[in-house]
């Protein structure tokens, strides 16, 4: 593939002499590079180039933001394909550039790796159904986003956006290092932190990632993204590498919540592989009623009581200048015609149900909880060795790895490179029968249903008749991710702080609205007035078109 230069940048912004309209394509919304395909002010070749110069400059160069982890050596021909092809119903993202986080798989020359060394140059049989349905719509895949490894399922207290294979993502509103550590100042947030910070930092125009609990609202509130952690079953998860199918789904990326909408109508599709998938319910397109004044009359939910401290662990510990954004935040709902509901969360849906959680070990030896058990979901643990099972011999390909077992071999013998912070998640779920027949395992998810769900979730939005329940960043990311209901995270503001004793620039600061399963349209029109009103994303500075 042909290596772009600063000029091939340039030149992405005019195609042709005929329209020498100059868009600022490194921060626009996805919504509007679809409107410049479709009115020929730009060819896909043109916009892949684009990316491709941004990414040489940003992420291998300047910062080295380390988002992406590989590049699609077809992108160009595949963009050059499309050239001709413009946008339309049936095609909506016809020449679209987008990067997929790298444990989603893809049947082509990239390796789908979630950043593990023992899987360096594994490859998929087929692509997974989310890569089908992108291409389907006419999207070019761009590359892999990197991750921290296995989706932060591997080691205790690894820090946020690390792998073995891929190294140390950084957030591109803070990119400095510890000077000891060679930790984040600030992280770039939990597992999808590459594609969070690619589309932060104008790589690409949308990106995919995905969550177990808090791995999309995490990275995206941090810097400064929307993304849709869907109702479990909305997206197939098929061809994704697990962690445990109780939970895990993908979502979008974007800069917008229009743009979130978009990619939600192309990925919202019911999938023979993915069964859950076959009671899914959705709108026929998400961007309808997307209205700045769909937050009048919205009962909104805060779970924060001020007569019930003691109940508050959402709001009752944050620092001040995040109390500083949500209380801003919220002033705008309310001057959008919201009814703010302040009610404690019932306490049995957050505090967890009696036999969900089991200790596991910390022998991280970069860790300063080294030699401490640690709490962990047993959920996670028992689904994680029966799902990666299935799919390193459903999906995985060009690799001597078939088990969670041989992963864990692998790391062994390769100590020196893999497990910089150890594998103690991997030992402790390697140790589980892998059939789900435990006791403990059916105990822990039908707690975790009860407690978040039936006495957390359902109790709160019943009891309050609410359409949405507000949450500061992504603090409710675990109730909704057990309850298997929706989230949609938007920019809220930006905070700073300090970090072992070393002062942070300003970041990204997110609101989540959250709610039942299958309100994502719901969730998105009030996502998206509040966005109108507060316009609170700002491009990272320093990132400056090249």
């Amino acid at each position: 593939m042909k290596k772009p230069t600063r000029r091939d940048a340039r030149l992405a912004a005019a195609p042709s002499a005929e329209t020498p309209t100059v868009l600022a394509f490194e921060h626009a919304p996805m919504s509007d590079l679809v409107d410049a395909l479709a009115d020929g002010r730009v060819t896909a070749s043109a916009l892949t180039t684009f990316y491709l110069a941004r990414i040489e400059a940003y992420d291998r160069g300047g910062p080295m933001l380390n988002a992406v982890r590989a590049l699609n050596p077809d992108a160009v021909t595949i963009a050059g394909k499309l050239d001709h092809t413009r946008p339309s119903l049936k095609r909506p993202l016809a020449g679209v550039p987008i990067l997929v986080k790298d444990n989603i798989a893809t049947a082509d020359k990239q390796p789908t790796t979630a950043g593990s060394l023992a899987l360096e140059g594994a490859r998929a049989k087929r692509d997974a159904t989310v890569v089908k349905l992108l291409r389907g719509a006419g999207a070019v895949i761009l590359g892999k986003a990197n991750l921290m490894e296995f989706a932060n399922m591997l080691a205790i207290d690894m820090p946020a956006g690390y792998s073995s294979l891929g190294g140390q993502v950084k957030n591109p509103y803070a990119p400095a290092l510890m000077d000891d550590r060679d930790i984040p100042v600030v992280t770039p947030g939990g597992s999808s932190s590459g594609s969070a910070v690619a589309v932060a930092a104008g790589l690409c125009a949308a990106s995919i990632g995905t969550e177990t609990s808090g791995s999309l609202l995490h990275p995206a509130g941090l810097n400064g993204l929307v993304t849709v952690k869907p109702t479990v079953g909305l997206i197939s998860r098929a061809g994704i590498v697990p962690i445990a199918h109780s939970q895990d789904t993908a979502g979008p990326m974007t800069r917008t919540v229009r743009d979130a909408a978009l990619l939600l109508n192309v990925l919202a599709a019911k999938d023979p592989l993915d069964p859950v998938t076959l009671r899914q319910r959705r709108p026929a397109d998400y961007t309808a009623g997307l209205a700045s004044d769909a937050m009048k009359g919205a009962r909104i939910g805060v779970p924060s009581d001020p007569a019930d401290p003691l109940n508050d662990p959402y709001y009752g510990k944050l620092p001040p200048k995040w109390i500083e954004v949500i209380a801003e935040a919220i002033k705008v709902m309310e001057d959008l015609g919201a009814i703010i509901v302040r009610a404690s969360m019932p306490t049995a849906g957050w505090i967890a149900g009696p036999g969900t959680t089991m200790a596991v070990l910390n022998r991280n030896p970069l860790s300063r909880n080294k030699g401490s058990p640690t709490m962990q979901w047993i959920v996670f643990l028992y689904e994680l060795k029966h799902d990666l099972n299935l799919y390193l011999k459903d999906w995985a390909t060009n690799t001597e790895i078939k088990t969670i077992a041989d992963i864990v071999a692998f790391n062994e013998a390769n100590a020196d490179k893999a497990l910089r912070f150890g594998q103690d998640l991997f030992l402790a779920a390697n140790l589980t029968r892998g059939n789900l027949s435990e006791r403990e395992y059916k105990s822990a998810r039908a707690m975790d249903l009860l407690s978040a769900r039936t006495h957390g979730m359902d109790a709160y939005l019943n009891q309050h008749e609410l359409d949405a329940v507000l949450f500061p960043g992504a603090y409710g990311a675990a109730i909704a991710a057990k309850a298997g209901y929706p989230s949609v995270m938007v920019p809220g503001g930006f905070v700073s702080g300090t970090n072992d004793g070393k002062d942070t620039p300003d970041y990204p600061l997110g609101v989540t609205f959250s709610g039942r399963a299958w309100s994502e349209h719901k969730l998105l029109r009030l996502a998206y007035a509040y966005e109108q009103a507060s316009r609170m994303r700002k491009p990272p500075p320093g990132l400056i078109a090249r």
